[in-house]
C-alpha cells in the first residue's frame, strides 16, 4: 500500500499529561504499513517538523500521520510540511488526540490511551488509503464590499482603498458616521468625536476607490471567495442627490415632523431632514411615512394651478430648493433602485445597538428621565436636541443631581450574561464630563463593579473619584417617580454593607450592547453564523478573529462583540487586510477535498441539487444529456450530495468508501 510514518506529540502536558505517548509510539510501529514511529515533545516545532521532512525526503514515508492537536488549528501546518518536503500535501491524516482524548479523559489516564490507539489505528487505516490531489484556483474580482459606515466600516474601507482596491461602502442611514457620530466625546482623552471622526468621513467620501453608497442595505449575496454577487438597494430618498447642496432650506421649510432617529427620540426633526449637521454625504431626504403631502402634492402628481397667478402651488420644500433637487411631479418608485455589484471579498462592520429601557420595567421606564447613557451623549453634545445643556427631558428643568446604573442588561441571565465592555467607561467619561461643566452637581453612579482594562482607562477611573463623583459597588434594586417629576433610587452599597435611597433628577441607564434584529436578517443573506450572545461569529475566537466561516467574508466592529473604539478600529485595519489577500493575489486556491461529480454515473436525477447548503450545484445539459455539476468554488466538502446521491455518482475526496470503511475497520477491530 505505501510507508506510513506516524508521528506523536507530546504537546508539553496537554498530551503527555495523560497518554502515555510511548506506549502509543510503540502500538503504532505494530500497523500494517507504518515504517517509521517518532515522538516528540512539540510536533508543530522546528524539530517536530524537520523530523517529517527528513523522513520523506530520505524515502522513508510516502504517507504521514501525525498525532496531536486538532485539525482545525494544525492541519494546514502539517501540510505543508509535507508539500515543502516534495510529497503531496493531501497524502496526510491527522489524529486528534487531544481535543478528542486527552482533555476529555483526563480522569482515565489508561483508557485516554486506550482510545489513543484506536484513534491512531483509524487514521493509519484511511492514510493507506489517500491519493494525490491537485489544488484548484479560482480568478478573483479586485473589488471589495464594506457593510456598515461606522468607525470600523470607515476605516476597514480605507484601508482597503488605500492599498489600491475598489471599494463599495453600503450604509443603511443617510450618512455614514455610526454611533460614534453620536457621541459626545471619548475616553480616555476627552477628545470631541465629531473632530477626530469627520476628516475620516471625508476622506471616505473623497477617496478615489471609494463608491459610497449611503441609505442603501444588502439584499442579497451569491458566489464565492473571489466571485461575489451583491444586490444592494438603494432606499428612496425623494430627492434628486446630485443636485442637493446639502444647505437645509427644505428641513427648514417642512412642517411635519417626526422622532429624530438621531437624537434618539429626545426631540422631532421635520419630514424633510439631514441627519445630522456633519452629515457625510450632507444630502436631504423626505421620510415619506411623516410626509403629510403639504398642498396636495403627493409623489408623482402635477402640482394644482394657482387662480390668480397661474403659477403651480408648489410644497414648501419644492419652493425652498434652490437647487431644484426636490420635484414631487416626478413618479418615483417607493422601493427604490436595485444595484448590483461584483466583488471579491466582504468585510462586515454592521455595528450594534443599546438595549431599550422599556425592558426592565424595575426602572421606570415611563419616566421621561430614565434615559439610556447614549441618550445623555446626545443630551451633552452641541448638536443635541438642547444645544448641550443638561436639561431634564420631562420639562426642561436644570438638574441638580443625577445617577448612573451599570450593567442593565448585561451581566444578567434575565437578558445578557455577557459584559458589554465598555459601559464602565463611557459613564465615568460622562461623569467627568458633567462634574467638569457642573461643579455642584451631585453625581452618583452603581456599579456591580468597575471594568478600566485598557491604556490608561484605571487612571481616568481614579481621576473621576477625585473629582467628588460618589461611586458605589451595588446593585440597584428599581426606581419609583416621585413627586415633581424625581425619582428614587432603590440600591445596596455593599462597602457600606446597607442599603440607600438617593431622591435624583435624572437617571442614566448603561444599558447593553446588543445587535439589532436587523444583524439575524443580515446573517441569513450573507451565509454568516451568530454566537450565542447573538453576535457574528468569528472563525477561531484566538487565530481567526476577523476570519469566519463563510471564506472570504470578514467581520470586525461591535457587530463581532462588544470593544471601545481603538479595537473596532483595530479590527476593522485587521479585517481589511485579510480581505485585500485574495484581491492582490489576483487568484484563489480551492482545497481538492472536495466533491466531483462521475458524468458517466449521474442520471441528472437532481436529488443533489436542493440539498447543497451552498447552492454549488446546478444541473446542466450538454451532448443531449444532463447531469450534475458543483462549483468547486463554493463546495466546501460537506458531503450532503455525496450521501443522498442514488447513482453513488458523486465522490467525496479525502472521505472515499474504501478510506472511511478501513476507518470502521481499524475502529471495531
Amino acid at each position: 500500500m505505501g510507508k506510513i510514518g506516524v508521528y506523536v506529540c507530546h504537546c508539553g502536558t496537554n498530551i503527555a499529561g495523560v497518554i502515555n505517548i510511548e506506549a502509543l509510539r510503540q502500538y503504532a510501529e505494530t500497523l500494517d504499513d507504518v515504517t517509521v514511529a517518532r515522538k516528540d515533545l512539540f510536533m508543530c516545532s522546528d524539530s517536530g517538523q524537520e523530523q517529517i521532512r527528513r523522513d520523506i525526503r530520505e524515502g522513508l514515508v510516502d504517507r504521514v500521520v501525525v498525532a496531536a492537536c486538532t485539525p482545525r488549528t494544525h492541519e494546514a501546518i502539517f501540510r505543508s510540511v509535507c508539500e515543502s518536503a516534495g510529497l503531496n500535501k493531501y497524502l496526510f491524516e491527522m489524529a486528534n488526540i487531544r481535543d478528542q482524548d486527552s482533555w476529555v479523559h483526563s480522569h482515565d489516564p489508561e483508557g485516554a490511551t486506550e482510545k489513543a490507539k484506536l484513534v491512531l489505528a483509524s487514521a493509519v487505516g484511511k492514510a493507506r488509503w489517500l491519493q494525490p490531489l491537485d489544488d484548484k484556483f479560482v480568478e478573483v474580482t479586485d473589488a471589495a464590499l464594506v457593510i456598515g459606515g461606522g468607525v470600523s466600516g470607515c476605516f476597514a474601507a480605507l484601508e482597503l482603498a488605500n492599498m489600491g482596491h475598489k471599494t463599495y461602502l453600503v450604509e443603511k442611514d443617510p450618512s455614514i458616521g455610526g454611533v460614534m457620530a453620536m457621541l459626545d466625546k471619548t475616553f480616555p482623552t476627552n477628545d470631541c468625536s465629531a473632530c477626530i471622526l469627520t476628516p475620516v468621513m471625508v476622506d471616505v467620501a473623497a477617496h478615489p476607490n471609494i463608491e459610497l453608497l449611503t441609505y442603501s442595505e444588502v439584499e442579497h449575496l451569491e458566489g464565492f471567495i473571489g466571485n461575489f454577487t451583491v444586490t444592494v438597494r438603494r432606499k428612496q430618498a425623494y430627492v434628486d442627490w446630485q443636485a442637493c447642496t446639502g444647505c437645509g432650506d427644505c428641513a427648514a421649510a417642512c412642517p411635519a415632523k417626526a422622532d429624530d432617529e438621531f437624537n434618539l427620540g429626545l426631540n422631532q426633526r421635520r419630514a424633510a431632514y439631514i441627519q445630522f449637521p456633519q452629515a457625510v454625504p450632507k444630502k436631504a431626504v423626505i421620510d415619506m411615512n411623516a410626509c403629510i403631502n403639504c398642498a396636495g402634492r403627493k409623489i408623482g402628481t402635477a402640482p394644482k394651478i394657482n387662480a390668480k397667478t397661474g403659477e403651480p402651488v408648489l410644497a414648501p420644500c419644492e419652493k425652498a430648493c434652490k437647487a431644484g433637487a426636490i420635484n414631487r411631479s416626478l413618479p418615483r418608485d417607493a422601493g427604490g433602485e436595485l444595484l448590483r455589484l461584483n466583488v471579491g471579498s466582504v468585510v462586515v462592520a454592521a455595528g450594534f445597538r443599546v438595549m431599550d429601557k422599556h425592558n426592565f420595567p424595575a426602572y421606570a421606564p415611563q419616566s421621561p428621565n430614565v434615559i439610556s447613557a447614549l441618550q445623555l451623549e446626545r443630551l451633552i453634545s452641541a448638536t443635541g436636541p438642547t444645544g448641550g445643556a443638561l436639561l431634564r427631558p420631562s420639562d426642561g428643568g436644570k438638574c441638580k443631581t443625577i445617577t448612573f446604573v451599570s450593567c442593565v442588561g448585561s451581566r444578567d441571565e434575565r437578558h445578557h450574561t455577557y459584559c458589554s465592555g465598555i459601559c464602565c467607561m463611557y459613564m465615568i467619561k460622562q461623569a467627568r464630563l458633567l462634574k467638569e461643566k457642573y461643579p455642584d452637581l451631585n453625581i452618583y453612579m452603581h456599579f456591580i463593579d468597575v471594568r478600566a482594562g485598557g491604556k490608561e482607562y484605571d487612571e481616568y477611573y481614579t481621576g473621576a473619584r477625585r473629582l467628588g463623583i460618589n461611586i458605589m459597588r451595588g446593585k440597584v434594586g428599581g426606581l419609583q417617580t416621585i413627586p415633581g417629576d424625581r425619582l428614587r433610587v432603590l440600591a445596596y452599597d455593599i462597602d457600606q454593607l446597607e442599603s440607600v435611597e438617593i431622591e435624583t433628577d435624572l437617571v442614566v441607564l448603561a444599558t447593553a450592547i446588543e445587535q439589532p434584529e436587523s444583524s439575524q436578517k443580515l446573517a441569513r443573506t450573507l451565509g454568516l453564523q451568530l454566537c450565542g450572545s447573538g453576535f457574528f461569529r468569528e472563525l477561531h475566537p484566538k487565530l481567526g478573529p476577523v476570519e469566519t466561516a463563510s471564506r472570504g467574508i470578514y467581520i470586525a466592529g461591535c457587530c463581532q462583540g462588544p470593544k471601545d473604539i481603538p479595537y473596532s478600529v483595530s479590527q476593522a485595519k485587521a479585517a481589511a487586510a485579510a480581505a485585500a489577500v485574495p484581491l492582490a493575489q489576483g487568484r484563489v486556491r480551492i482545497d481538492a477535498t472536495l466533491s466531483e461529480v462521475d458524468k458517466e454515473l449521474c442520471s441528472g436525477c437532481g436529488i443533489c441539487e436542493p440539498l447543497c447548503p451552498y447552492h454549488a450545484i446546478t444541473r446542466v445539459e450538454r451532448g443531449g444529456r444532463k447531469y450534475a455539476e458543483i462549483n468547486i468554488a463554493q463546495c466546501k466538502g460537506c458531503g450532503v450530495c455525496t450521501a443522498a446521491c442514488p447513482s453513488d455518482a458523486i465522490a467525496l475526496h479525502g472521505c472515499r468508501d474504501e478510506q472511511i470503511l478501513a476507518q470502521i475497520a481499524a475502529l471495531t477491530a
